[in-house]
């Protein structure tokens, strides 16, 4: 029985049916009672299996087909009705030709299967950023998911009331064919539709689907902003916190920055950080006139792999418990989870990512190195005490971060808003795994968001340069870092983890105006003595200001060949470019003569 009166949602949803034509309709209440039928369900059919209640309680284990395993850039589409609107970087296909298409796939795919209707809204119930999406979908797996990943159910029908305001979302996962595979956005109908995937990235349409590539669409529309960045506060032994967005493409110490974990030295003296968020931030100009950010998310879809006691304690703690695992290796002895790097005591009797018996003798990974935790926010020991605040947080600075090994000094400040737009915009990060093809190949990924911004990005650059207008003198200043420089030998010079607190700490004195910096070809650089290197060590040696001095050097040779990286990627781009990055790459190139 349909849980709303809501005339625009409940044509909506009849049309979905009479396409896919399922047995039956369930509606999400969001209630305990119904999530855990569900459970009991998806544990009945082997959709998931239950894991120890006394080691791992509430945690399931899934798998997704083996074809299946990652968010398939090559099928996503932007299906503006100008081809020219989704631009150069993005996939596109016409609309009117793609709801005919995916519309013969989905004739009739529910046949034999139950469609849940979820009710779910990105980022507080009520509050000013809140905005409402529905999924159709005939998986458990999404529904249980969704339910830790977004806000579900009755609260969300009822602020939506009659509102025709909503994001329609049609998932199905059919026979998960390869071919057939299409994760398509319609940004100018407020419409995902996502059919042969059961893995997460693809099917669980309020994050980077709505919570991004739609949104993104939405915000500059609406003159806000909608970003792949993590919310960090820094909480000084006064009792003030400051707040940071920071985006980094992926492999670069994101989560992990997220979730930092002050040094031994910052956290006696009475210095805490704080997880806002770890992935997306949806920003707004308050009524004060500066930038505030809130997470619309309300879990974490973490990447198992390598997240440890060492590397990210906090991430780990976050799983213990309520949490759903994705191709991790099952541990039989006591039925719980192991991956790669969680600890050097692989389980002798254990079930790997695909189901086959495994205990890592033949030297094959037991989880797949994308395998990934669905963990509820509530559980991080991080969370900042304004993560449910529905106003957000005020933002003094915004990082963006790349991995490169010679060229991006530890740190710099862009000369004003729209420099650091420019820096946003050519952010880039070398290759590092060989899987990836060849290692130390630098890839462009504008303010990490290449494959999820839904619209040009030569508007979407522009769009952040009017959002610097409107904010003026209030602007959060801009910064690059990079934590990755390495020496000769490719050892990396800067310790990183907990003491890139010891970064953040310089950041937020320039943002106060506490310690001054100088000027290079680049930008504002950090004099050697501001940045306290007091106790810290590096490779198991004392860390010198030599060292950092290394760190703070600017080879105007490579940044000479980076600038024709620049080049090309902004031909792409042509005459959507906004003239004042033109303008900033040439100051850079007179710069670097």
């Amino acid at each position: 029985m349909a849980l709303t009166t809501n005339q625009h949602v409940l044509k909506w949803v009849d049309e979905m049916v009479a396409l896919t034509k399922p047995d039956r309709v369930v509606w999400i209440d969001g209630s305990e009672e119904q999530l855990e039928a569900l459970r009991a369900e998806a544990c009945a059919t082997g959709e998931m299996e239950k894991l120890n209640e006394e080691k791992l309680p509430g945690c399931y284990l899934h798998r997704s087909a083996v074809n299946d395993v990652a968010r398939v850039e090559g099928r996503t589409f932007i299906c503006t009705r100008n081809k020219e609107d989704a631009g150069p970087t993005n996939n596109w296909m016409d609309p009117q030709e793609t709801y005919e298409k995916l519309g013969k796939l989905y004739d009739g795919a529910m046949k034999g299967r139950t469609m849940y209707v979820i009710p779910y809204c990105m980022a507080h119930v009520g509050s000013p950023f809140a905005k409402i999406g529905f999924e159709l979908t005939d998986s458990i797996y999404v529904v249980l998911s969704m339910a830790i990943m977004t806000r579900i159910g009755q609260e969300v029908l009822d602020f939506l009331g009659d509102s025709p305001d909503f994001v329609k979302g049609l998932h199905a996962k059919k026979d998960l064919s390869e071919e057939d595979r299409y994760i398509v956005h319609f940004p100018e109908d407020n419409t995902i539709w996502s059919i042969n995937s059961g893995y997460g990235g693809n099917v669980l349409l309020g994050k980077k689907c709505f919570a991004l590539r739609i949104a993104s669409f939405q915000a500059r529309k609406e003159g806000w902003m909608a970003e792949h960045m993590l919310i960090l506060g820094i909480e000084n032994p006064e009792g003030e916190t400051k707040y940071v967005c920071a985006a980094f493409p992926s492999a670069c110490g994101k989560t992990n920055l997220a979730m930092l974990i002050p040094p031994k030295k910052y956290a006696e003296m009475g210095y805490k950080a704080w997880c806002v968020g770890d992935d997306i931030a949806w920003l707004r100009i308050g009524e004060d006139g500066r930038l505030w950010a809130v997470n619309p998310e309300y879990g974490f879809f973490g990447v198992a792999p390598g997240t440890n006691a060492k590397s990210n304690p906090n991430a780990l703690a976050t799983t213990r418990r309520n949490t759903i695992f994705t191709n991790v290796v099952h541990n039989l002895e006591d039925n719980t989870i192991w991956w790669e790097k969680l600890d050097k005591n692989p389980p002798k009797h254990a079930v790997n990512w695909k189901g086959e018996p495994w205990d890592g003798s033949d030297g094959t990974p037991g989880a797949h190195p994308n395998s990934r935790f669905t963990a509820p926010s509530v559980n991080c020991p991080c969370l900042s005490p304004e993560y449910n605040n529905p106003n957000g947080v005020p933002i003094s600075a915004i990082i963006f971060g790349g991995r490169r090994a010679k060229t991006a000094p530890l740190v710099y400040q862009s000369r004003d808003w729209a420099h650091g737009v420019f820096v946003g915009s050519v952010l880039a990060s070398e290759t590092t795994a060989a899987a990836a093809g060849a290692v130390g190949v630098v890839r462009r990924d504008p303010m990490a968001m290449l494959p999820f911004c839904g619209y040009h990005m030569g508007d979407y650059f522009g769009h952040w340069l009017e959002m610097g207008e409107k904010l003026g003198d209030k602007a959060p200043k801009i910064f690059h870092v990079n934590w990755f420089r390495t020496d000769d030998e490719g050892n990396f010079l800067w310790p990183g983890f907990g003491d890139n607190m010891r970064v953040l700490l310089w950041i937020l004195a320039r943002c106060e105006g506490k310690v001054s910096a100088r000027e290079t070809a680049i930008g504002y650089l950090p004099y050697v003595k501001d940045i306290d290197i007091e106790g810290l060590e590096n490779n198991g040696r004392e860390f010198t200001h030599m060292m950092l001095d290394e760190l703070l050097t600017v080879d105007k040779a490579l940044w000479r060949e980076d600038v024709e990286g620049i080049e090309t990627f902004y031909a792409k781009l042509g005459d959507r470019l906004p003239a004042k990055l033109r303008e900033e790459l040439e100051t850079l190139k007179e710069n670097l003569k």
